[in-house]
């Protein structure tokens, strides 16, 4: 998360840059959503395989090693399958799904500068954490 400050010259500015962040995050969602959903049913098919595999073979169906190692902070999975997958896709709709509901929350918090419309000299500085408003500096220019 990045925190930046950006200087906008009316409450209208501030808004349509929320609502376009609204908008591009929907629009992420909903393409990690389809995708989630084309990798579940992958993921189900090779989990009936595997099954199906092991019976034939007449040996029990084991908990396999992840095959994950750790580098410092990042993780690195070797072999991936469909279920390192999943499990990766529905951490990141999970994500945008909180993010989403933050830029919401942030963007019906700033309704009432929706009701100063432009107003003239003046300039409004906006902390932002990754790209939600967290406080505005009003700045007489």
């Amino acid at each position: 998360m990045a925190i930046e400050i950006k200087e906008y010259g009316s409450a209208t500015d501030i808004a349509e840059t929320l609502d376009k962040e609204i908008s591009e995050t929907k629009s992420m969602l909903g393409e990690y959503l389809r995708r989630l959903d084309d990798i579940r049913a992958l993921a189900e098919k090779s989990r009936k395989i595997r099954e199906v595999v092991m019976k034939l073979a007449g040996k029990k169906a084991t908990s396999e090693s992840l095959g994950e190692i750790s580098i410092g902070s990042l993780s690195i999975v070797l072999d991936a399958n469909p279920f390192h997958e999943l499990t990766a896709i529905e951490q990141v709709v999970r994500s945008h799904q909180e993010r989403l509901l933050v830029l919401q929350k942030a963007r019906e918090a700033l309704k009432w500068l929706d009701q100063l419309g432009d107003t003239e000299g003046l300039k409004y500085l906006v902390v932002e954490n990754d790209g939600v408003p967290e406080r505005i500096l009003f700045r007489i220019s």
